[in-house]
């Protein structure tokens, strides 16, 4: 389980955004980031027994600033992704711990050129798999819709009035569910994140066969 401790942590940290406040409170940083760990473990490992892990990563607290406007040095989050093996499975899991603001996320967050370009065709070829998955009940009570960002128009090479524009148009393809404090810090809340990956995973083999395979069907790992 996780420990409102955590949360609490997260919450100063937050209101202390600076170097010297961490300093000071090193010691309390790294109880609560080995608590984290050992969660994200624990869900890692499940995970495991039910899909193809090739890597789990554990972000770190510090914040990339370079090119932010915010200078803030720190994360006010604990997270962790999980990707499957590739190139035969495809999508990613996310794990969000943060005050007010928890969430469990997976799919495709910036697939590549050819990646985008052949999602993309699939769907202009033949939609109606991936809209009976996303409107099947389990995937709706989940995550209730596909989200990402769109592009305002069609992409170079589509039609704007194809019927699967609204699917043509995204850049990200993700899923998302939130969860309150309360329920992160139930007794069941490993098994409800695992719950909610394993809901991801029509969409995630869906979409492993269309980067797997070509325009044919055609198998591009044989």
């Amino acid at each position: 389980m996780l420990q409102k401790s955590s949360l609490e942590f997260l919450n100063q940290l937050k209101e202390n955004n600076n170097r010297d406040w961490f300093a000071e409170h090193k010691k309390a940083f790294e109880a609560e980031q080995k608590l984290a760990k050992s969660f994200f473990t624990s869900v890692g490992e499940q995970l495991g027994k039910v899909d193809s892990i090739e890597r789990m990563q554990i972000y770190r607290i510090y914040r990339d600033v370079r090119f932010s406007k915010d200078k803030s040095p720190y994360k006010n989050h604990f997270s962790v992704s999980f990707a499957r093996t590739k190139p035969l499975l495809r999508g990613g899991y996310y794990l969000h711990i943060e005050p007010g603001g928890s969430f469990v996320g997976g799919g495709f967050w910036e697939p590549n050129a050819a990646d985008l370009q052949r999602i993309r065709k699939e769907f202009e070829m033949d939609d109606e798999e991936v809209r009976t998955i996303v409107a099947d009940a389990t995937f709706k009570k989940y995550f209730g819709e596909l989200k990402g960002e769109e592009l305002k128009t069609a992409p170079k090479g589509f039609d704007k009035t194809h019927p699967a524009i609204d699917l043509i148009r995204k850049k990200q393809y993700l899923v998302t569910r939130s969860f309150t404090d309360k329920e992160v810090l139930a007794p069941n809340f490993q098994e409800e994140v695992l719950k909610t990956f394993q809901a991801m995973r029509p969409f995630f083999d869906y979409m492993s066969d269309v980067l797997s395979t070509d325009l044919n069907g055609e198998s591009l790992y044989n």
